[in-house]
């Protein structure tokens, strides 16, 4: 693993660019109210229409978005199996779980105006989101509801995703080809609210994170501010890799089918 997070450090992504804006109805408070959550329901229709990648269909009836994927990386891993052109050796240290990932048939709704559950729900094992490739976003517990371990913790490339059963490829981490280190909004949640890397559009890590990994602050995408995660900026068991998403949904989940 030493070698893996040497490999991993030198990995330097630009920042983006901040900019100076003035936000009246922002709050940063972990009890923000649902209005200012999110600006506008259009908004968060716009902001999925124009950061999804072509390889996710999206489509929009009354409140509700749908997203459609075939759940397949559009980057390189050593999941596309030797011989594919994506295919990428994993570092040393690493290996594989067994079986290639095959495609799937991913099925993501989420509200256009999402707000503040009165009852926070806990994630669960599967799907609990998909990035912008139409990735599946998983938390960071594995099969029997357990903590990724140590062992498990081998299995990850450089995209922070492995292959789990029945070939569906998936992340739990952040990674070279998501967000890393940077402020880069990585998908949405089946809650509705967007997830970006582990710093804010100023360049810092955010400091008033709430147990659920989120706050209310402007994004490059929501300069008028809006509930969001953040990934975790802690190491993960002193590896090179970083946790997406623990805890609850901060909104009510919507449905994703695979």
């Amino acid at each position: 693993m030493k070698d893996f997070k040497n490999k991993r450090s030198t990995i330097t992504y630009l920042g983006l660019i901040a900019t100076a804006l003035t936000m009246v109805s922002c709050s940063t408070s972990e009890d923000a109210s649902p209005e200012t959550e999110v600006s506008t329901s259009s908004t968060i229709t716009e902001v999925v229409k124009s950061n999804y990648k072509s390889m996710v269909t999206v489509s929009t009836s009354g409140t509700s978005i749908t997203l459609k994927s075939q759940g397949i990386p559009d980057h390189k891993t050593a999941y596309w199996g030797v011989g594919n052109s994506l295919y990428e050796a994993q570092v040393n240290g690493q290996t594989v779980t067994p079986g290639s990932l095959t495609t799937q048939n991913f099925v993501m709704t989420l509200t256009t105006n999402p707000s503040e559950a009165s009852t926070k729900e806990a994630t669960s094992l599967g799907p609990i989101g998909m990035a912008l490739n139409g990735v599946a976003i998983y938390n960071d517990r594995e099969g029997g509801n357990v903590a990724v371990d140590a062992g498990t913790l081998t299995t990850f490339d450089l995209g922070g995703g492995h292959s789990g059963p029945g070939g569906l490829y998936h992340y739990h981490f952040d990674g070279k080809y998501t967000s890393y280190d940077d402020a880069k909004l990585i998908g949405f949640l089946r809650d509705g609210f967007p997830i970006y890397g582990r710093k804010d559009k100023d360049g810092t890590y955010p400091s008033n994170l709430d147990s659920n990994g989120g706050h209310v602050a402007a994004t490059a995408d929501f300069p008028s501010g809006i509930y969001h995660y953040h990934s975790s900026k802690t190491s993960y068991l002193n590896s090179a890799f970083y946790v997406l998403k623990s805890g609850s949904y901060h909104g009510t989940k919507g449905t994703f089918t695979f």
